[in-house]
């Protein structure tokens, strides 16, 4: 399975995942890949004349190589932007692994690749007793961490990576993504980050740059292991 899809891990929230996940999915395209996203699970939604929509997921959806139903893409779809597992409770819901699996195995069906989107950091509750990071746990997924560039990112980033390996879970790569332009001392850091991350920098990606036209950026075959 881990050669099919990959989990895109953030070290923290609003860090551009999503913008990483695209731009991914397009590099994957690029390649003749039939590639896909998913959200498993998504707060923060709206309501639509045809359901529930979150930003994240529709941006996922548009960015796959075929048109797909959006309850493919984001099969949990919570209201309220709170942590997936409160804002399940005040729906009176409880998220459980078996839908999300077999949703995810759907989409394996019809594609070469399955770019699936963590939600917030790696330790974010879904349920209790269960965490997001068990979605890459218990479906043998290779990791690939993005990195919000900004003051603060070493420490996350190498707090997430020790968290990532010390729950047996496979760091295939990072992606920088330039969410603040104006951060000091930006290369100094990715030198910091290239040292210290035990995986490879699979690229950067610039401020402001759609993931179709950052997709060249980047370089695949720095993966650790096959995708």
């Amino acid at each position: 399975m881990s050669g099919r899809a990959v989990f895109i891990a953030g070290t923290d929230t609003g860090i551009g995942k999503t913008h990483a996940a695209c731009t991914l999915i397009h590099a994957l395209r690029l390649r003749g890949l039939r590639t896909c996203g998913m959200k498993p699970v998504a707060s923060g939604c709206l309501e639509t004349p045809g359901g529930r929509r979150n930003e994240d997921a529709l941006a996922l959806q548009a960015a796959g190589s075929k048109p797909l139903p959006y309850e493919a893409i984001n099969p949990v779809a919570l209201r309220e932007p709170l942590s997936p597992h409160l804002a399940a409770r005040l729906e009176g819901v409880t998220i459980a692994m078996a839908p999300l699996r077999a949703a995810f195995e759907h989409l394996q069906t019809t594609h070469d690749r399955v770019v699936v989107e963590g939600v917030g950091g790696w330790m974010v509750p879904l349920a209790p007793g269960l965490l997001a990071s068990e979605i890459p746990r218990q479906w043998d997924l290779p990791v690939v961490l993005v990195v919000g560039l900004r003051l603060g990112c070493l420490n996350h980033a190498l707090l997430s990576a020790r968290a990532i390996l010390a729950d047996g879970c496979r760091l295939a790569g990072w992606i920088g993504n330039r969410i603040d332009p104006a951060m000091a001392a930006v290369e100094d850091n990715l030198e910091t980050l290239r040292g210290m991350l035990p995986a490879p920098c699979l690229g950067v990606l610039p401020y402001g740059v759609e993931p179709a036209q950052a997709a060249e950026r980047l370089d695949l075959v720095n993966l650790a292991g096959p995708l």
